[in-house]
């Protein structure tokens, strides 16, 4: 007897993959040289219906890492100051202790095989993640080491936007540029943008996707 599978479980939406959203600022952009200052992560889930939205969140400053470099025009862009006591910054194995345990509870609870990280301009959080991840030598790095969902290149495709806010405004969400450049707060429109596309998709009739015989 053939059993359908549920569509609306988040382990049979992205390939068993459980994805998580992200945002770094950085002192430049150089992940293996340059500093790691702020981390911001966003869960996901999928209610009975199969609809995605945010589920958790953590954010966290972070320490430069010994012997990092720290470049005046990337903080000039983000305003932020590294050695203000402050931020309350803690120190990268830390902070990825924490995020690699919430991430592998996910994995778990929602039974997928591994995180996939979800961010705009994807490739540049992933390299800072695996070059952390990498420094503080963690054996327990959940994502997949080179694929990623981009949402400047979703966006692109769902309402002609590649900037940030330009595809949060495009699609109907809210924007508050004074915001912008912290990593909770892109984090947080990211998600809620990736959210948003996925279930345009699936309002238009692109999920599930069942074969047709023709």
């Amino acid at each position: 007897m053939h059993i359908k599978k549920n569509e609306n479980l988040l382990s049979n939406r992205f390939r068993t993959f459980y994805p998580v959203v992200i945002d770094v600022e950085t002192a430049g952009f150089n992940p293996i040289t340059d500093a790691l200052l702020e981390i911001a992560v966003i869960t996901l889930t999928m209610n009975k219906k199969g609809w995605l939205k945010t589920e958790k969140k953590i954010h966290f400053h972070i320490k430069p890492f010994q012997g990092s470099l720290i470049k005046k025009e990337a903080l000039l862009f983000n305003k932020i100051d590294p050695f203000n006591p402050l931020r309350g910054a803690v120190s990268e194995k830390e902070a990825f202790k924490e995020i690699f345990s919430i991430i592998y509870k996910g994995i778990k609870k929602y039974d997928c095989s591994k995180g996939i990280i979800v961010a705009h301009n994807a490739n540049f959080d992933h390299n800072f993640i695996m070059a952390a991840s990498q420094r503080i030598q963690s054996k327990n790095n959940p994502f997949h080491p080179f694929a990623t969902f981009d949402t400047a290149t979703l966006s692109g495709l769902a309402v002609g936007q590649t900037v940030l806010s330009k595809a949060c405004r495009a699609i109907g969400l809210s924007f508050d540029n004074n915001q912008a450049h912290s990593a909770l707060y892109d984090t947080l429109q990211t998600a809620n943008l990736f959210c948003k596309i996925i279930n345009r998709w699936k309002k238009l009739g692109g999920w599930p996707i069942y074969k047709r015989n023709i």
